[in-house]
């Protein structure tokens, strides 16, 4: 492995994946911290361990599985990525986003993209869902971009925009089917770090002041990741603890897994009608 990902090593990963299955996945779904088990509604569905494609980072986090999923949700054919990986685990950027690159070369031009996150907004609950409108990319303006390196051109520019990092239409139809479900939501900014240690009373403090209104460690590199190669961005955030401004409650990550079991219902209705009126 070269000290960047590269259009090779991408290519392997895609074939191995080719050669366990026949199924041509149209959206990917990459699936945070407790949510995986969405996964399980899929319908026949054809397991990959991530531990079996080269090059393809393992995840060391509980509550990330670290398998493909790839099946159907009704007509429409999925490739559903239970556990991600994260920088703080001692991987480059490239390498968190490589599923998305190989999403692409398997002509996915689509992609849900989930996480568990931390409440800024007061006014947000552990529970609620949360649609993200748009980011923080505090990582990447510090330093850390996934698209750092030479530029695969096979998938896009070398400075891609950003102006509409999610999918306004796809907005609209998230919002819809909440309603017709009956899912209240949230809809605000999505601000990530790099992790592995949750966030100070003053850090979330700034974090407010300049526009977030919830926090965590991933899903941007991947957004990025996916605008640059054309695809299509839904993001949902699942509510998993409360604000902490000023410093009065412990986070823990058994907390953010235990409201992933409250979340992952919600979560699983609202990508099934999402899909549905795709």
């Amino acid at each position: 492995m070269g000290k960047f990902l590269s259009i090779i090593e991408i290519d392997q990963a895609v074939d191995t994946i080719r050669a366990r299955t026949n199924i041509q996945p149209e959206v990917g779904l990459i699936l945070g911290s407790g949510l995986g088990a969405l996964a399980e509604s899929v319908e026949n569905a054809e397991i990959i361990p991530t531990n079996q494609i080269p090059h393809w980072p393992i995840s060391t986090v509980e509550g990330h599985i670290g398998k493909l999923v790839i099946g159907h949700f009704g007509k429409i054919s999925v490739l559903v990525l239970q556990g991600r990986t994260h920088a703080y685990e001692g991987y480059s950027l490239d390498r968190v986003t490589l599923p998305v690159r190989v999403m692409q070369r398997l002509g996915c031009d689509k992609i849900i993209v989930t996480n568990a996150a931390g409440a800024i907004n007061p006014d947000f609950v552990p529970g609620d869902l949360m649609l993200i409108n748009d980011h923080l990319n505090l990582i990447g303006i510090a330093g850390a971009n996934p698209l750092k390196g030479p530029n695969l051109a096979e998938f896009g520019p070398r400075f891609p925009d950003m102006s509409q990092p999610y999918d306004r239409e796809f907005l609209a139809i998230a919002r819809t089917v909440c309603d017709e479900i009956g899912i209240t939501y949230q809809e605000g900014v999505y601000a990530s770090l790099s992790g592995p240690s949750f966030e100070s009373p003053a850090e979330l403090r700034f974090l407010r002041g300049i526009g977030a209104d919830a926090v965590g460690m991933s899903t941007v590199p991947e957004v990025i990741v996916a605008r640059h190669g054309g695809m299509r961005v839904l993001g949902i955030s699942g509510i998993s603890n409360k604000a902490n401004l000023d410093g009065s409650t412990i986070t823990t990550h058994e907390e953010v897994l235990e409201a992933g079991k409250v979340l992952a219902p919600k979560l699983t209705s609202l990508i099934h009608g999402f899909l549905l009126k795709l």
